[in-house]
């Protein structure tokens, strides 16, 4: 292993910011006006199970700013927390590689002259919508920043993936991931905890597989119920258990001894905004739950990758 366990019993993104950076970086959301295969009828006009209307991204970008006033908006924010520090543009709501390459290339390189600070870009998008000219491009792109291509992927388990209405199979992410290392593109995987019907046992499957994969990251999420998402009419009809905060930092203690070295944990939980959320309503308090994760760690005496296999 090349890295060096710091604050906390794992590889946290801070640790790989500093090692890489030697800075403090944040990251500033932008809206790129993208919309989704999953949503406009190209798969399906549904979304996944879980997903609003403002997509997986809560905290994003206006889209009646440009780029430039998105991102002077939001760094104006960041600054108030963080005076000094890089910057890497996130391009985060719905699938940010669906669109035609001259918009990619377009919004991609204008993020680029964004800001001096500014050290790279990060684009969220599905593992199905990644054609090859937009990996090349991306190749390219990779050549001038340090690009980061987040994959959704929540569950390896065909049948949870059908009953959210994910749209593509475990093949197509294994495919999207070959095809950006190919490139030496930085992959970092989302996945989703407390999904319906999914046992321990099952979440720890998908850390299992993830393992095999050459993978650079993760972001570890809880399954929100949202106002006015099909999850809330699903759970309505179908009422399954959450996930309690003990539960969820059991499952994630758990996947975190379990997790590859050297695989940087980017999240360990997500942003629901208040007044968007039915349950769990502990999730709304980031920091508690981060802090027993950690407090469950140091009770175990363990730390990321003890029980890797």
């Amino acid at each position: 292993m090349n890295f060096k366990i710091k604050e906390k019993p794992y590889y946290t993104v801070n640790d790989f910011y500093q090692e890489t950076f030697h800075s403090k970086v944040f990251k500033i959301s932008l809206n790129g006006n993208f919309t989704c295969p999953n949503r406009d009828g190209t798969i399906s006009y549904k979304g996944c199970l879980y997903c609003s209307e403002k997509g997986s991204g809560e905290f994003t970008g206006d889209l009646n700013f440009s780029l430039k006033d998105q991102y002077q908006e939001m760094l104006s924010m960041m600054k108030r927390k963080w005076p000094i520090g890089k910057t890497i543009a996130y391009f985060q709501s719905f699938t940010n590689t669906y669109a035609p390459l001259d918009k990619l290339k377009r919004l991609f390189e204008e993020a680029l002259t964004l800001d001096k600070d500014l050290i790279g870009i990060s684009i969220a998008t599905r593992p199905d919508c990644l054609p090859d000219d937009v990996i090349e491009y991306l190749s390219e792109l990779n050549q001038k920043t340090f690009l980061t291509v987040e994959l959704g992927l929540q569950t390896i388990h065909e049948k949870t993936s059908i009953l959210i209405n994910r749209g593509h199979s475990l093949q197509a992410f294994q495919d999207a991931v070959s095809k950006l290392r190919a490139h030496n593109i930085h992959v970092v995987c989302h996945i989703i905890n407390g999904l319906p019907n999914e046992t321990k046992e099952m979440m720890l499957d998908t850390i299992h597989f993830l393992n095999s994969l050459d993978i650079q990251g993760i972001k570890i999420h809880m399954l929100y119920l949202l106002k006015n998402t099909p999850l809330e009419d699903y759970y309505n009809l179908n009422p399954f258990p959450i996930l309690s905060l003990k539960e969820y930092v059991d499952v994630v203690t758990n996947q975190i001894e379990q997790l590859r070295p050297d695989i940087i944990i980017y999240r360990l939980t997500g942003d629901a905004l208040k007044s968007d959320l039915i349950e769990p309503k502990w999730s709304l308090k980031k920091f508690v739950v981060t802090n027993e994760i950690d407090k469950q760690l140091r009770i175990n005496k363990t730390y990321q990758g003890i029980n890797y296999k």
